[in-house]
């Protein structure tokens, strides 16, 4: 019965014995997996040891290399014209607001004229006046003075006639002294008369005193006819030529005086970009260079000027220079004193290598490098710099296009397996 006993135990012991096998191995599982973990790390760590860690690098590309001054200013016209009243008066009419375009003509403001209109009416009639004493003188004065000197040179025939016949008598005893006496006198009178009457058709003829005088009352009526018609024409102030209208310091019913300035007017047509430049930058900068400009207001939009002033001072309390740029083309959106952003090109490299300034190790050295891509390693390259403008540099010897550069924040050393990755 034991022996029975004990069989059966030992076939029951063979059908467990699976079962075991598999809780035991289940119970070791976390070991096998930290065991595999184990593995993999090391032959990472040993691919990464042999192949290098990743790199960011960067390709040495031939391109166009553009310098810039870049500084801020403010939009103003080449010049602005004030604009006020040539004479005093009262205004009637502003016909115009602040900031409106005009053109060139167009009524701006209008003066009261009731004045001016009747001193426009007493310089007619004054003209009117002369124009008809020189009438006078050429269809009344002059004729009659004509008449009169032939009338006179009758009288002087007449004379000289009476004159020889009493001669004749006196001479041959028939006529008396007295008769020569009076008919001499006769003679004088008559001479006298003629030359009085050449002269009233001299003085009433063209360039004669009397015909000058008349002339020039009718000149002078003309002149102020003139004046007083200029001065009506005065009392409409008008745009000189186009722009816009910036300032306004006038309304109606105010008395305004000659030469105050009652409107500014931006002209239109080319526009100026005023900058101050720090005076560091003054040896960079010429007459001609081109630039680009953006409004504040609108930073998307970028518009071309081009350098036509600097100032042959230096303004010691900012230590800058203005500079101008004039605007041929100006957008539409431009308007005066608008903050502007200007790049200044300074500089141009229309083939360069060029490779990012963060890439030059001692670059301001007499023997600046670079770390240089060759067979998966960094290799220490002397370079020759050229134009430096902004976040990059142009390499005249040393790098050629194509080839991979390290920046200086990789942290490799030349002669290290990488792995490069392109920026």
């Amino acid at each position: 019965m034991e022996q029975t006993n004990i069989a059966e135990y030992a076939r029951g012991s063979e059908r467990r014995r699976p079962y075991r096998i598999i809780r035991a191995a289940w119970a070791r599982k976390w070991l096998i997996g930290g065991a595999v973990l184990a593995v993999a790390a090391i032959a990472w760590a040993v691919a990464r040891w042999l192949l290098g860690p990743e790199v960011v690098v960067y390709p040495a590309t031939r391109g166009e290399l553009v310098k810039t001054v870049v500084a801020s200013g403010h939009v103003e016209t080449a010049f602005r014209v004030e604009i006020g009243s040539q004479i005093t008066g009262m205004v009637r009419e502003v016909l115009v607001d602040e900031g409106q375009a005009v053109t060139q003509g167009q009524p701006l403001i209008v003066l009261e004229t009731n004045e001016l209109k009747a001193l426009e009416v007493q310089a007619e009639g004054a003209q009117a006046q002369a124009e008809a004493r020189v009438r006078q003188m050429q269809e009344l004065t002059r004729p009659a003075a004509e008449e009169a000197l032939k009338q006179a040179k009758a009288n002087l025939a007449n004379a000289e006639a009476a004159y020889e016949r009493a001669e004749r008598l006196a001479k041959s005893g028939a006529g008396t002294r007295v008769t020569l006496d009076d008919a001499t006198k006769t003679i004088d009178v008559a001479r006298t008369q003629v030359r009085t009457a050449e002269l009233q058709v001299y003085t009433s003829s063209p360039g004669g005193s009397d015909y000058v005088m008349a002339e020039t009352q009718l000149n002078q009526a003309r002149a102020n006819l003139t004046m007083v018609q200029a001065r009506l024409g005065y009392a409409t102030i008008t745009a000189p030529r186009d722009g816009v209208l910036i300032t306004r310091n006038v309304e109606r019913g105010a008395v305004v005086q000659a030469g105050k300035a009652l409107l500014v007017l931006a002209p239109a047509g080319d526009m100026q970009l005023v900058l101050q430049i720090d005076e560091k930058n003054l040896g960079l900068l010429k007459l001609g260079q081109s630039a680009l400009a953006s409004a504040d207001a609108y930073p998307d939009q970028r518009f071309a000027a081009t350098v036509t002033y600097i100032n042959p001072s230096v303004d010691i309390t900012r230590a800058s220079v203005e500079v101008k740029l004039t605007v041929v083309d100006p957008p539409a959106y431009l308007r005066q004193d608008m903050t502007v952003s200007v790049d200044i090109a300074v500089d141009r490299r229309p083939a360069a290598v060029i490779v990012p300034a963060r890439a030059v190790h001692d670059a301001t050295s007499a023997a600046p490098w670079v770390l240089v891509v060759r067979e998966g390693r960094p290799r220490a390259q002397k370079v020759r710099i050229g134009l430096r403008a902004g976040d990059y540099v142009e390499i005249l010897e040393g790098v050629a296009p194509g080839e991979m550069v390290v920046p200086l924040s990789s942290g490799v050393r030349a002669g290290q397996r990488i792995r490069p990755v392109q920026a």
